[in-house]
C-alpha cells in the first residue's frame, strides 16, 4: 500500500491534542476537531479567525439549495440539477481587538497554542497566547453542542492580560459563507436583538438563530447588517485578572417554509434559564453515559485506542436517530465535499453500527428511505425502468448526482436499501416494519431490478449490462458480479418475505403496490437464471465479464504525492487497467458472510487486494476484516490502523475536505466484525481474535435490548449479559444460550 501518514495530533487515548498550529494542516485540524449534534454542526474554525486557508463550515441536517447553474444536457434519464447542504449561519464568529488592534494568527505574533478535543466531554477547547505591542493576552476557548437539546450550542472565552488594556469583542451571527466559492443564498426575513431569520433562496427554508451574550463588566452596543447581528462588547483588563465572555446560541429550522422565530424565542428562554455551567454538566454526563455504552478498549495501542473513540465520538455527533428526516451524509456536518449527500454507505457500512449500539436509530434510516420512495420511483422512470430506483447521491431523494456514469450505471443504492432491510429486521425481528414500509420498497426495487436486467440472446442467463460496481474505476461492464449477486438476493428476499406474511399484510401490501402473481415468477426466474461469475477450481469470482485480461498495474508503485488520483491522472486513464478504487467482490462476501467457506474468501482476497489503491475511505476496514478471517493478522491489523487513523493522519490527503464519516462507522465494523468476529446475516456468532500488538480488548452490542459484554485476550473471550434473558449466541462455533458471564477459550 502506498499511502503513508501524515503525524500532526498528539497520541492520548482520550484526546485528540494540538500542540503546533500549522497553516499547512489547518483545514485538517478543521475537519478533525468538528463537533455537532445531528441537528447541526460546525468545523473546528478559530473562532476569531486565523488568516489562513480555512473552510468555516456551520451546517443543519436536511437544509440545502439547488445549485445556481444546472447542467442542461439533451440525453433523458441525466441529472441536470443538483443539490447541497447550505452553509448556514456562523455563530461562533468572534471579532476580538486589543488596544485596536485586530487579533489574528496570520498578522498578529502568537505563542503557546494548544488546542484539544475531548472525546469524555465533547468539548473542544483552545489556548492562544497573543504577543501585541509589547502585551500578553491569554485567550481560553471552549465550545460545546448540547447532545440533548439539539437546538443548543454554547461558546466560552478567558480572557487574561499580563497589564492594563481595552479589549473589545464582537459577538456575532453571519449568514454570509460561501458554499466551496458560491455566493451566499440566503435572503433575511426577520433581524432584531438577539434573533436573526433567514431563507434560502430556491428550497424556501428558513434558518433562525437567537443568541444570548455575556461578558462580565463589558459596555454593550448591537451590530446589525444584511443578514448579520452581533453583539460589541468593551472592557478594560486588569493586569492578572480574568474576564469572561459566553454566547448561549439556540437554533431553529423550518424545512417547509415557515417562520422557526417563535420557537427560537422560547427555546433562548429555556437555555437562559439553565446556564452555561448546567448545560456544560449535564452533556458531561451524557457523554459518560454514552461510554459506559458504546465503548471500545483497546490495551496494548494508544494510537489504535485514540483511533477507535474518535471514530466512535464522530460517529455519535453526526447521526444517533434523532430527526427522521435525516440521513447520513458521507462528510456528516464536517465539510461540504460530497455536498452533503447520503450514499449507499449509509445501508452496508453504517447500519451495522446502529443495529448494535440504537436499534430506533437504525430503523429511522430506512423509514429515511420509505419517505423518499417516491422520489425513487420517478428516477426509475426517468431510467426507462419500473419501480424505484434510490439515487447514488442525495439529500432530499432526489438524485443530486450530475455524472451520469455514477447516478445511471450504479445499482448499489437499491440493493444497499434491500440489504439494509433484510439485515434490520434480521437482528430486531420487527416484522411489523418488514410486512409493511419494507415489503413496499422491496417490491418496488425488484420492480426496478428486473426491468433494469436483461436475457442474453439465448435466454439462458439473466444480468446486467453496461453497469458500475462499488469499484468505480470500472465503467459499464457487463455482468459486475457484486451487482448480479445484490440482485440476486434482493429477489430471493422479497420472494421469502411475501412468502410468510400473514394474509392480512399481504393484501393490503399488494392491494398498494398493485401486485401481480407473474411478477413474482419473473422475479425467481431472474433470480434461478442470475449470471454469477464464479469458478469452482480456483473459487474465484470475476468482478465483471473481462475483468481478469484487464492490463495489470502495480499499485504500490505510485507514488503518495499523486493522491487523490482523480486530481492527478485522467479521467479516461484511471479505467484502463486492472486497479480497484475499492472492494467490489469482496464487499458482497462480506454482507452476506454466510454464504462463502473461508478458502473461497481467502482466495479472492489474494487476488484482489493487490490490485486495490483504497481510493476510496470506506476500502480499508473491508479488507481488514476479510483478513482477520482468513488468518492474515499481520494484514488485519495494518489496514486497520489505515481505516481507523484515517482523518487523524490524513491517509489520502483529503481530511481537509471533511471526516470520512461513512468509513468511520467502517472503523467500528473493524474492530467488532473484524478482530470480534461477528456475524449476523444468518445466526448471531462471533469469534474474537486478538492482534499481536493488543494485551485485550473490549466491546459491547446491544442485542434483543440487551447489553453483551465481550472481553477478549490470549486466552480466548468472556461474554457478560447482565440481563434476564438469554441471548443464543455462536462463539467460536459453538452455541450457547448467554446470560450471566461466560468464558470461552478459543
Amino acid at each position: 500500500m502506498a499511502k503513508t501518514a501524515r503525524k500532526h495530533f498528539e497520541t492520548d487515548c482520550w484526546q485528540i491534542i494540538e500542540k503546533d498550529f500549522s497553516s499547512e494542516f489547518s483545514r485538517v485540524s478543521e475537519s478533525v476537531f468538528s463537533l455537532g449534534n445531528e441537528y447541526m454542526g460546525a468545523r473546528g474554525f478559530i473562532d476569531e479567525g486565523c488568516g489562513f486557508p480555512s473552510l468555516r463550515g456551520t451546517y443543519l441536517n436536511g437544509i440545502y439549495e439547488y445549485a445556481s447553474d444546472s447542467s442542461a444536457t439533451a440525453y433523458k434519464g441525466i441529472a441536470t440539477r443538483t443539490h447541497f447542504m447550505v452553509n448556514a449561519a456562523d455563530f461562533f464568529d468572534t471579532e476580538i481587538m486589543l488596544d485596536g488592534v485586530k487579533l489574528d494568527m496570520a498578522s498578529v505574533p502568537f505563542e503557546d497554542f494548544e488546542r484539544t478535543l475531548d472525546l469524555r466531554t465533547g468539548k473542544l477547547t483552545r489556548r492562544t497566547v497573543y504577543k501585541c505591542g509589547g502585551k500578553s493576552l491569554k485567550a481560553e476557548f471552549c465550545r460545546f453542542f448540547d447532545m440533548q437539546r439539539y437546538t443548543d450550542a454554547y461558546q466560552r472565552i478567558v480572557f487574561t492580560s499580563d497589564v492594563s488594556a481595552v479589549l473589545t469583542l464582537s459577538a456575532n451571527v453571519r449568514f454570509d459563507e460561501k458554499h466551496f466559492g458560491q455566493p451566499s443564498r440566503w435572503r433575511e426575513t426577520y433581524n432584531e436583538g438577539d434573533f436573526t431569520e433567514c431563507c434560502t433562496e430556491s428550497t424556501n427554508q428558513r434558518v433562525c438563530v437567537g443568541c444570548y451574550c455575556v461578558m462580565e463588566g463589558a459596555e454593550c452596543e448591537n451590530l446589525k447588517a444584511d443578514r448579520f447581528s452581533g453583539k460589541k462588547f468593551t472592557v478594560t483588563l486588569r493586569p492578572g485578572e480574568s474576564v469572561v465572555f459566553t454566547r448561549l446560541v439556540t437554533v431553529g429550522k423550518n424545512r417547509q417554509g415557515g417562520s422557526a422565530l417563535s420557537e427560537v424565542r422560547k427555546q433562548l428562554g429555556t437555555l437562559c434559564a439553565e446556564g452555561y455551567e448546567k448545560a456544560s454538566a449535564r452533556n458531561e454526563s451524557y457523554w459518560a453515559d454514552f461510554w459506559k455504552r458504546s465503548d471500545i478498549t483497546i490495551c496494548g495501542s494508544d494510537e489504535d485506542q485514540q483511533g477507535i473513540r474518535f471514530c466512535i465520538f464522530q460517529l455519535q455527533q453526526t447521526y444517533h436517530g434523532a430527526e427522521k428526516e435525516d440521513n447520513i451524509g458521507a462528510k456528516g456536518l464536517t465539510g461540504e465535499a460530497y455536498s452533503g449527500h447520503a450514499f449507499w454507505d449509509t445501508e452496508t457500512y453504517c447500519l451495522p453500527y446502529y443495529l448494535f449500539n440504537n436499534i430506533e436509530a437504525a430503523k429511522n434510516l430506512l423509514e429515511y428511505r420509505y419517505t423518499t420512495l417516491p422520489q425513487a420511483e420517478k428516477r426509475a422512470r426517468d431510467l426507462d425502468c419500473k419501480g424505484a430506483c434510490y439515487p447514488i447521491a442525495t439529500l432530499n431523494g432526489e438524485e443530486g448526482c450530475t455524472l451520469w456514469q455514477h447516478a445511471s450505471l450504479q445499482m448499489q443504492p437499491s440493493t444497499g436499501v434491500a440489504y439494509g432491510i433484510f439485515h434490520y429486521s434480521k437482528v430486531s425481528g420487527d416484522k411489523e416494519f418488514l410486512y409493511t414500509h419494507g415489503a413496499e420498497m422491496l417490491i418496488e426495487i425488484c420492480r426496478y431490478l428486473a426491468s433494469r436486467g436483461q436475457w442474453d440472446p439465448e435466454h439462458e442467463y439473466f444480468g446486467y449490462y453496461c453497469v458500475m460496481g462499488p469499484d468505480e474505476f470500472q465503467m459499464m461492464v457487463n455482468h459486475n458480479t457484486y451487482t448480479n449477486y445484490m440482485a440476486q438476493k434482493t429477489f430471493r428476499f422479497t420472494l421469502s418475505v411475501l412468502e410468510e406474511m400473514p394474509e392480512e399484510f399481504y393484501g393490503k401490501v399488494s392491494e398498494k403496490t398493485s401486485l401481480d402473481p407473474s411478477e413474482k415468477e419473473e422475479w425467481k426466474l431472474c433470480a434461478d437464471r442470475m449470471l454469477i461469475l464464479y469458478d469452482e477450481k480456483t473459487m474465484l469470482y470475476e468482478q465483471h465479464d473481462g475483468f481478469f485480461k484487464l492490463p495489470h498495474v502495480d499499485v504500490d508503485s505510485i507514488p503518495d504525492t499523486e493522491f487523490p488520483l482523480y486530481s492527478h491522472w485522467s479521467y479516461d486513464r484511471i479505467y484502463r487497467n486492472d486497479m480497484i478504487k475499492q472492494p467490489d467482490v469482496l464487499m458482497f462476501q462480506l454482507l452476506y458472510s454466510g454464504d462463502f467457506s473461508a478458502e473461497c474468501k481467502k482466495a479472492n482476497y489474494e487476488y484482489y487486494e493487490p490490485r486495490c489503491i483504497h481510493e476510496s475511505s470506506l476500502s480499508p476496514s473491508v479488507h481488514s476484516v476479510i483478513a482477520a478471517e482468513t488468518g492474515k493478522y499481520k494484514e488485519a491489523s495494518d489496514f486497520f490502523a489505515f481505516a481507523t487513523r484515517m482523518d487523524l493522519d490524513d491517509y489520502n490527503r483529503n481530511t481537509a475536505e471533511g471526516l470520512h464519516t461513512t468509513s468511520i462507522a467502517a472503523a467500528w465494523l473493524n474492530v467488532v466484525y473484524g478482530f470480534g468476529g461477528l456475524r449476523s446475516d444468518r445466526e448471531l456468532s462471533v469469534g474474537p481474535i486478538l492482534p499481536a500488538k493488543w494485551e485485550k480488548y473490549s466491546f459491547n452490542i446491544t442485542v434483543d435490548g440487551c447489553v453483551l459484554h465481550f472481553e477478549t485476550d490470549a486466552k480466548g473471550v468472556t461474554v457478560t449479559n447482565g440481563s434476564d434473558k438469554e441471548i443464543p449466541l455462536i462463539i467460536y462455533g459453538k452455541k450457547y444460550y448467554v446470560k450471566g458471564r461466560i468464558t470461552v477459550e478459543r
